[in-house]
Order: C-alpha cells, then structure tokens, then sequence
C-alpha cells in the first residue's frame, strides 16, 4: 500500500517551490521557527531544532540564519513533500537534508505559505535539527550521483 503522506515530486516542481520560496524570502515572508516542540521532550538534545541551530549559529539570531540557509536549498538536497495531517487544509511541507562540515547532517522541514490570510508571505521552519540517522544517497531523488547520473 503507497504511503498517502508522503510523495516525490518531480524536478521541475521542486525547483519550482524553491523559487517560491526565495521569492516569499526576498520579499519580507515571515520566518517562523519552531525553537521548542513537544516532540523534544524525549529526544537526545542534540536531534533538536534548538541545540542544532544554536550549535551551528551560536553567535547569530535563529531566524536571521535560518532565513539565510533556507535561500540557499537545492533540489539535490530535497527528500521528499509531506502531506500534513495534523492540518490538512494547510500547504504540504518539503523535506530537506543539508550536510554541514564539520558539524553533520541536518534533516530540514518547511512550509511556505505566499499570500497567506494575513496578507503575507510565512515560512514554517517545524524542523532543523541534527538527523538521527546518517544520510545515504537513496534519500534524495535528485542528487547527482558520481559519474553525474542518477540511477
């Protein structure tokens, strides 16, 4: 049975919701990140959105940083859309993953909202946190493997 929640969304579509994306941050989107989740209270702190950003961007503002690395995102480093079910009449949210050196993996979860009922563009930032399991190859869709062929 195919998983509802979840889907890989062509090339062309991701590329076209990174554009979105830059064009809501370019443009004054609100960023809104979610420092504390109720998910966290059982988790090893370093699989946090807080430790994580903290511990990459100690000395900058959360949102200032995140803005500027969510601008930075390519289609080789999207995983996969998620429906959310929790909202269901909300837009669906994008999963990225980005290797930091030095540092590690991060697992990035977003939404993006253009012309949302208040008038304005919103970024949801749900998650960026270290990732509890290594990334491998097979999680994303688009990146390009050695040789510059994807399987």
């Amino acid at each position: 049975m195919a998983n509802i929640r979840t889907r890989i969304e062509s090339e062309l579509e991701v590329r076209s919701y990174l554009q979105n994306l830059r064009y809501a941050l370019e443009h004054n989107a609100k960023v809104t990140f979610q420092a504390e989740r109720l998910v966290d209270q059982n988790r090893d702190r370093r699989y946090t959105n807080q430790f994580t950003v903290a511990d990459i961007f100690p000395d900058e503002s959360p949102v200032s940083a995140l803005k500027r690395e969510l601008l930075t995102l390519t289609a080789e480093e999207y995983m996969q859309t998620v429906k959310d079910l929790r909202f269901p009449k909300r837009s669906e949210m994008r999963e990225f993953g980005k290797v930091y050196d030095g540092k590690g993996d991060v697992y990035i979860k977003i939404r993006v909202e253009l012309l949302s009922e208040y008038g304005s563009h919103t970024t949801f930032v749900m998650s960026f946190h270290y990732a509890e399991i290594p990334f491998a190859s097979n999680m994303f869709p688009y990146k390009k493997r050695q040789g510059g062929v994807n399987p």
